[in-house]
């Protein structure tokens, strides 16, 4: 090797980077199937509505935030190489699972909707921690200056992947006019739980959890990736006093909840929305990109928000204060958004508001995920779980309530008629629904409105379990 290019970093970290983003993409391919394939697994099932699987989306998010911190601060302790391989083959598993439950073996079927409850919550409990170990990973490999550029593209990299997920779904299971459907819905299952494996076996033989432990990083990229300072800090040793009585981060698990809540329409219950409202059927291709389209844009929110970051705090002088101006912006502007969509008269109207609002959340989500790295430092991971775990209860919040809503609207309407809901007719079974829908629709303005407020009061002054007398590690 030459003297010049041994001088030159190696690019090992963007390896990393390439890791992590495919492990986001695999984590919404997962997800989005599910609610993809919902209105398929309500009637297999023999439940009259999407709404009655509330407690499958409920039970997820509820076990996702209960092992999220054990979860994190395990891979502070032990590493993300092994805690990544061991979530991914444990919701690889599960996602497979689901394929078989209520299969017909005969005349017995193979677990009912109690079955299918119970496999969620050990698929949530499983998924736990993938995100605080990702950000653990990337608080290893990259200097501080690019956390909310490879945050921004970890999370782009899962909305692409959440955004296609319909269309994929569309090709295989859909069918089209012309052509028969390559799969069953259960077969799906089957193969994205296979390429979860896939990946988990290609990072163990290839990842590393610190650059001084893999063979192809130089000392330059030794240097470049260690050349912010960075509090030293047992892993052991969690600092829980400073993390309960940090008002940023508080604040910012606050945030992170109310946006979590009103994004997580995107996420469960927006295709079955339109099909019901619009008529969009599975095997529609259109349909499907607009089914995902919230994830498409998105995505494109994810990877501007490092960008818009790193603009602010050259205007502002402060990296700090570049994060809150953009949240507090980017989220009032989230509201307005949805203000819109609740007065919207079409798919196209509807579909570019509530892509809007999505992009404006994942507009903040490389700075909310860069500012827990801020606070944690040595425990990084630890502190995004944190956020992550109170912002999952927004998600549970959503996946139970949007669906007692529906539920709620349906019962209603058919009290007014004097009829019981089996006796609904379909249009008014339609109207009902939607209006439940709109009832949840209006609370998602006030998450916006929350979400923003709350940027307003995030200070990370220095990282939790220090001196704040201390010089702030944080470069502007």
């Amino acid at each position: 090797m030459s003297l010049e290019a041994a001088a030159r970093p190696s690019r090992v970290r963007y390896r990393v980077l390439g890791f992590a983003c495919s492990l986001s993409m695999i984590t919404y391919l997962d997800r989005a199937c599910f609610s993809t394939a919902a209105p398929s697994i309500a009637a297999e099932l023999g439940l009259t509505d999407v709404s009655q699987l509330k407690w499958t989306m409920t039970s997820f998010a509820i076990a996702y935030a209960a092992f999220e911190i054990p979860a994190g601060a395990m891979g502070d302790r032990i590493g993300p190489r092994a805690m990544l391989m061991r979530i991914v083959l444990w919701w690889s598993a599960c996602t497979a699972l689901t394929g078989v439950v209520g299969l017909r073996v005969g005349a017995t079927a193979l677990g009912g909707l109690g079955t299918l409850v119970a496999l969620r919550f050990l698929f949530g409990a499983g998924e736990a921690g993938a995100y605080p170990n990702i950000t653990r990973a990337l608080h290893n490999w990259f200097p501080s200056r690019s956390w909310e550029t490879a945050q921004g593209l970890v999370f782009m990299s899962g909305r692409l992947m959440g955004g296609v997920t319909p269309l994929i779904w569309a090709i295989l299971v859909g069918g089209t006019a012309s052509s028969a459907p390559l799969m069953g819905w259960r077969g799906a299952f089957l193969l994205f739980g296979l390429v979860g494996v896939v990946w988990a076996v290609a990072f163990s033989l290839w990842f590393r959890d610190r650059p001084d432990d893999h063979p192809d990083v130089n000392a330059a990229e030794r240097a470049l990736i260690g050349s912010e300072p960075i509090p030293t800090a047992s892993h052991a040793n969690v600092p829980w006093k400073a993390i309960l009585t940090s008002r940023s981060l508080w604040a910012l698990c606050i945030m992170y909840c109310a946006i979590n809540y009103a994004w997580a329409f995107n996420m469960t219950y927006l295709p079955s929305y339109l099909e019901e409202r619009f008529g969009v059927t599975q095997g529609d291709r259109v349909g499907a990109i607009y089914k995902g389209a919230p994830l498409w844009v998105g995505a494109a929110g994810c990877f501007l928000g490092g960008v818009f970051v790193n603009g602010l705090a050259r205007l502002l002088g402060d990296r700090r204060r570049a994060r809150q101006a953009l949240g507090v912006s980017a989220l009032s502007l989230g509201a307005v958004c949805w203000w819109g969509a609740v007065r919207a008269e079409n798919i196209h109207q509807f579909s570019i508001l509530i892509s809007l609002a999505a992009f404006t959340v994942d507009l903040t989500l490389g700075a909310a995920w860069a500012t827990c790295q801020d606070l944690g430092r040595a425990h990084a991971a630890v502190t995004a779980a944190c956020m992550n775990t109170i912002g999952t209860l927004g998600n549970a919040l959503a996946g139970w309530l949007i669906g007692a809503l529906v539920e709620q609207s349906i019962v209603a309407r058919a009290k007014s008629l004097d009829v019981a809901v089996v006796q609904l007719s379909s249009a008014d079974k339609h109207l009902a629904v939607l209006g439940g829908y709109q009832s949840a629709f209006g609370t998602f303005m006030f998450a916006f409105i929350l979400a923003a407020a709350c940027w307003t009061l995030i200070h990370p002054k220095a990282p939790l379990g220090y001196d704040h007398d201390e010089p702030s590690p944080i470069l502007t």
